[in-house]
């Protein structure tokens, strides 16, 4: 089995690859993890991973990284994995109306690789081995700030996290067939500009954790 894991910084993963099991990484091996860099937004994650599915065609391809919350039952320093993935900003405002490519006609609901708007992981059941608390959320090129832009997106989309990253994994990996698992810690409450309110720290470090018992896990099935 061959398994990738990737985020849109290296510092994201840095602490996992340092302290992966060496029998992960040998060449010979029946089980081998790499990792990869997609860069940042949805823009290069696109380029980056549509590359990496059809040039490499891994078994499973894992996203990791770090969140906002929407959620106060989801604080900062926990770690979840995604379910559903939204496009947050794909659209237009027109008189303090939110309407996204849907509601613009421009794309319908349910065409492939979409679900009633969403982009669902089908793999989740078989993938999700630590059972970590599943939750829905968006994907945006310009993070959320402001008070009234939240409340659009919570009222429209009913999110648990925001990244910036997420929805290309989702997208290409529904549309390559390839199956894909995204884990990802809370840093912070979205719109929370005060960085000492921010576990960057600390969620990173609850996320490097949970994604070396999750190849350790997945190990186990191969």
């Amino acid at each position: 089995m061959r398994v990738v894991i990737t985020a849109a910084t290296v510092g994201e993963w840095m602490p996992a690859f340092a302290n992966l099991n060496e029998l992960y990484t040998e060449k010979s091996n029946r089980f081998k993890v790499q990792f990869y860099q997609s860069g940042v937004g949805m823009l290069a994650s696109a380029v980056a991973l549509t590359r990496l599915a059809l040039e490499d065609r891994p078994d499973l391809i894992l996203q990791m990284g770090i969140a906002g919350s929407f959620n106060p039952n989801i604080a900062p320093g926990k770690v979840v994995v995604v379910k559903d993935e939204m496009l947050g900003d794909t659209g237009v405002e027109e008189e303090g109306r939110w309407q996204d490519l849907f509601d613009l006609k421009l794309e319908k609901s349910s065409y492939h690789p979409y679900e009633k708007r969403k982009l669902p992981n089908p793999w989740l059941g078989t993938f999700n081995l630590l059972k970590l608390p599943e939750v829905n959320a968006i994907t945006v090129n310009q993070v959320s700030t402001g008070e009234k832009r939240i409340t659009q997106l919570i009222k429209k989309y009913k999110p648990g996290l925001e990244s910036m990253e997420g929805a290309a994994l989702h997208y290409i990996g529904r549309e390559t067939g390839i199956p894909f698992i995204q884990i990802r810690a809370v840093s912070n409450m979205v719109g929370e500009r005060d960085k000492s309110k921010w576990l960057m720290k600390e969620s990173l470090a609850n996320l490097n954790q949970t994604v070396l018992k999750y190849v350790e896990q997945l190990y186990q099935l191969k």
